[in-house]
């Protein structure tokens, strides 16, 4: 779940990128990186304001609104770094970027949560004992207030029937807690570098039974990952194909805690698929 690189280390990186604005009649430019642009909102709960990161499509939206992709960050990792990445082969970060930029690209509107602590802290599904009562998280009532947003059409025309959810780290325990919490709310997941929504790190267990109607869900993982280790992914996986759940599972048997490089297009490939 952590991110091995300085705060002050990544605002340095980042902020030259954000300065710049993708090019004209593009959403994203991946020439010396990948900077694409954003717009910045205020979700009210009942605890205190939260901002999301937003961003739909160039031209028409279909009738029915745009399918959505919500992106979850990891811990120490800003949302911003979705949408603005050096090129770089730190961390995965332009393949992070990248997948914003090939989800835009293909005609998904894609939505990044900012999480809690100035967007540098982990999600509440990492935290006890909010993983286990997660109706008291905070994190519960952004998301309650964030699809409240999406069926009122305040981050855009988006399609609330074609929600999908994908995030790295804290944010794949994240992907795993919204398929679980909010049964018939998205279509499909990913989760990267993350296992089971009440997981942390190389301390998971799963519940004895799992929803049947958990949705279709992607696992991309590094092999040599010594911070969520590979092996408290792969019974989660494995307990959902046994309930008959559609699950594909991607390993990089060399990368440690990382976005691994088949991410942007196995990502696309999943949702579009859906």
């Amino acid at each position: 779940m952590a991110w091995t690189g300085r705060n002050d280390e990544t605002v340095a990186v980042l902020l030259p990128l954000l300065a710049c604005a993708a090019p004209d009649g593009a959403r994203c430019s991946t020439d010396g990186g990948v900077r694409c642009a954003y717009e910045s909102s205020t979700i009210w709960t009942k605890a205190w304001p939260r901002r999301v990161l937003h961003q739909v499509p160039l031209g028409a939206p279909p009738d029915e609104g745009w399918p959505t992709v919500l992106l979850f960050q990891g811990l120490s990792a800003p949302a911003e770094t979705f949408w603005v990445a050096p090129e770089t082969e730190a961390w995965g970060w332009t393949h992070q970027a990248l997948v914003t930029a090939g989800l835009l690209e293909a005609g998904f509107a894609v939505i990044t949560p900012v999480a809690r602590g100035l967007g540098l802290g982990c999600w509440d599904t990492n935290l006890w004992p909010l993983s286990q009562s997660w109706e008291r998280a905070p994190d519960h009532h952004l998301m309650l207030e964030l699809f409240g947003a999406i069926d009122a059409g305040e981050l855009g025309p988006l399609d609330p029937d074609r929600l999908y959810a994908a995030g790295i780290s804290s944010g794949g325990y994240m992907s795993s807690r919204v398929a679980v919490a909010y049964p018939g709310r998205f279509q499909a997941v990913a989760v990267h570098s993350g296992g089971y929504a009440t997981c942390a790190g190389s301390l998971c267990a799963l519940p004895e039974e799992l929803p049947q109607d958990h949705p279709p869900t992607l696992f991309l993982h590094g092999g040599q990952d010594h911070v969520v280790p590979i092996d408290t992914m792969r019974p989660y996986a494995l307990a959902l194909e046994e309930r008959g759940v559609e699950v594909q599972v991607i390993e990089d048997g060399e990368l440690g805690h990382a976005w691994l490089d088949e991410a942007p297009g196995a990502l696309l490939s999943w949702f579009v698929g859906e």
